[in-house]
């Protein structure tokens, strides 16, 4: 049996990884307390429920759903970017609804990158921009990022060449991992760049309804719908990562690649769930609003813990994540193995999210209040009393 020579380029997923470590301090019979994986523990709203509820005792959601999405559903999406962020999309043409958006993001380099061709990857990000890439046969570069830029990209000083030789400009604000967050200008810098280059700029948008501090993201397309894809996602925003539901919004010719590989290798999205999206998009936020007030008093309780023991860094203003230092003289992966060890606590290595993320750690804000402060309370004492 050989396999494809593209598998050994690819690194283990890193909370699969993270998944046995966890399994195993368990079975020693270890409390851990993980904060690893971005997974809201607060239920999905009642009436989104109640929406699909109704839609799975209707016998028509029961068969294949189209491959490009309800009409209905399109139509919302698209109603909710002209209501947010005040843009004009063709739900037929400019919107493909995805089974969650790692789909999309996952198949995009499939439709855009042929072997040899270059991806740019923000470095620390999201690993599927890299692995995609690599499944396609293509080359990642990564765009560095780093505290002394707030996590944004420079874009000036990635070399030409490079960029000339690439088919895609990955970003994503409000950020996995960093939490960092940024404005329309970036947007706008990076669609003048994508079109010097001739790019397509690709944006993660998951996380753009969880902001703080009065800060509110932009969206990608703002800057140039026409040569951009964002990528969206009901996951986070709704407490919905199991139900699988997403989008692409943006460049018709970037939304038809996409459509053609997602055709030829999979099935469109569960008519019910489809339903559920539409009351989600469509429906009341004050369960979103009540989210993010506990995800900011979750990202207080961190940071300040942090804080305490010395780890100094500034509150983040978006995401549900909180991206610390590790302290003078550690390793991502050795800090983990620390805290771990010593506090039975489970945080992700800034190293597994690209090489730029090393020095750093990730704590996710989605475990309940009482566990989230007892293994900060963990933490803290691990570090005063090393």
């Amino acid at each position: 049996m050989r396999l494809a020579k593209r598998i050994e380029s690819l690194p283990p997923y890193l909370f699969a990884s993270l998944d046995r470590k966890v399994a195993e301090a368990r079975s020693r019979g270890v409390d851990v307390i993980s904060f690893g994986i971005g997974d809201p523990d607060r239920p999905t709203p009642a009436h989104i429920v109640e929406a699909a509820q109704k839609a799975l005792a209707d016998p028509s959601t029961h068969r294949y759903p189209s491959y490009y999405g309800m009409d209905e559903f399109r139509e919302a999406i698209a109603a909710y970017y002209k209501r947010r962020f005040g843009v004009d999309l063709d739900p037929k043409t400019e919107i493909l609804p995805l089974i969650g958006s790692k789909e999309g993001i996952a198949h995009l380099a499939t439709a855009f990158v042929d072997p040899g061709d270059s991806v740019l990857c923000s470095d620390p990000g999201y690993p599927v921009y890299e692995t995609s890439a690599i499944l396609a046969g293509g080359k990642v570069i990564p765009v560095p990022l780093d505290a002394e830029n707030q996590f944004l990209p420079r874009l000036e000083n990635i070399d030409p060449k490079d960029a000339q030789n690439s088919k895609i400009l990955w970003l994503n604000y409000p950020s996995n991992p960093t939490a960092a967050v940024c404005d329309a200008q970036l947007f706008a810098d990076a669609a003048t760049f994508c079109e010097k280059h001739d790019l397509l700029l690709a944006h993660d948008a998951a996380y753009a309804e969880i902001t703080y501090d009065g800060y509110v993201a932009p969206s990608a397309v703002q800057a140039d719908k026409n040569a951009t894809i964002e990528f969206g996602s009901l996951s986070k925003t709704y407490n919905m990562t199991g139900w699988r539901v997403g989008w692409a919004a943006g460049s018709a010719m970037a939304i038809e690649a996409l459509g053609r590989v997602k055709t030829n290798i999979d099935s469109g999205i569960f008519n019910a769930l489809q339903q559920a999206g539409i009351a989600a998009l469509e429906g009341p936020d004050d369960e979103l609003k009540e989210t993010i007030s506990i995800y900011q008093k979750r990202r207080d309780s961190v940071v300040d813990a942090l804080n305490s023991a010395g780890l100094m860094f500034d509150r983040p203003k978006g995401a549900i994540y909180v991206w610390s230092p590790v302290p003078e003289g550690e390793t991502s992966a050795g800090f983990c193995e620390f805290l771990l060890e010593t506090a039975g606590v489970v945080v992700a290595p800034g190293s597994g999210y690209g090489a730029n993320g090393e020095g750093y750690v990730r704590f996710s804000l989605t475990i309940d209040d009482e566990r989230l402060e007892e293994g900060m309370t963990r933490v803290v004492r691990a570090l005063k009393e090393r």
